[in-house]
């Protein structure tokens, strides 16, 4: 089999980071992109979800009522998971 050479530029902190990662699972960077190549090529994709990990509108929403409620000096709060079964249970 020929190889070829590819020149990739990275952080130096990252490459540092990913070294000591892949070397503990017994590869070195090489190897991990080549299996990462790979198994794009087998599922004809990114082997991974690549998203920006913002939350929908829903969330923040569920996000914002939760903080309200947090601040709210009426809403009752529970240091003590007995108590909040037993308001809970009635």
């Amino acid at each position: 089999m020929a190889t070829t050479n590819i020149s990739i530029r990275m952080d130096t902190e990252l490459k540092s980071q990913a070294d000591a990662f892949f070397g503990e699972l017994g590869m070195n960077l090489t190897t991990a992109f080549t299996i990462f190549v790979k198994q794009s090529l087998r599922d004809g994709k990114i082997p991974f979800e690549i998203s920006l990990n913002q939350p929908n509108k829903a969330t923040i929403s569920a996000m914002l009522e939760a903080e309200r409620i947090a601040k709210d000096p009426n809403v009752k709060g529970y240091h003590d998971l007995d108590a909040l079964f037993e308001d809970l249970n009635g």
